[in-house]
């Protein structure tokens, strides 16, 4: 008989205890209504360079992130970036460099743990960049003529985004993600983005 009022009672403790820990967890994790600012170290991936061989360069630029959580599961945001690491295409002479873009995004992020949480997001980015090229007239560098000047050449471009981050500290996160920043109408190269750094809710 003791032994059954024991049982009992220890399995009405554990399950009180699960079911308080979860509502606490629930309520830490209540994001609706809290903001938040990022800064991140991003590579851009520029893809598809040049009518025939397809080159592909690599790039740096910095990005600081400002958003706010619409609801639980539903967040916007915007990101300002400015490039320190132009990309150099090594078949040839060509130079892309991304002096600064902006970006709005829409997005959904769902908790997989009580401390990491995965995200998509999609919106437009405007892009101001250049590309230059040395030795113009020789054979290797053709492919790369029409590229010169303005980069990309439609300044306005959709994005997306996927990402995952982790709760290392009370409201900070570490965040990594990749998607792309955009596509020049023109060439058809792809700038891709792939971003790690910090973000801090409050």
């Amino acid at each position: 008989m003791n032994n059954v009022v024991r049982t009992s009672l220890l399995a009405t403790l554990i399950t009180a205890t699960l079911i308080t820990s979860q509502t606490v967890c629930a309520e830490d994790k209540d994001r609706e209504d809290m903001h938040y600012i990022g800064l991140l170290v991003t590579t851009l991936n520029h893809r598809s360079i040049g009518d025939l061989s397809k080159e592909a360069a690599w790039g740096n630029v910095g990005t600081l992130v400002l958003g706010g959580h619409i609801s639980d599961l539903f967040h916007a945001e915007l990101r300002a970036g400015s490039g320190f690491k132009d990309a150099k295409v090594p078949k040839g002479d060509l130079t892309l460099a991304v002096d600064y873009f902006a970006s709005w995004y829409i997005g959904v992020h769902y908790p997989v743990t009580d401390y990491a949480n995965i995200y998509g997001q999609f919106g437009f980015s405007y892009i101001d960049g250049e590309a230059k090229l040395k030795n113009p007239d020789a054979s290797y560098n053709r492919q790369f003529k029409d590229l010169v000047g303005d980069y990309p050449d439609s300044a306005f471009s959709m994005s997306w985004l996927a990402g995952l981050d982790f709760e290392i500290l009370s409201n900070t996160y570490l965040v990594f993600e990749g998607g792309r920043l955009f596509k020049d109408t023109n060439s058809e190269a792809n700038t891709f983005q792939f971003s790690s750094g910090l973000r801090y809710e409050f």
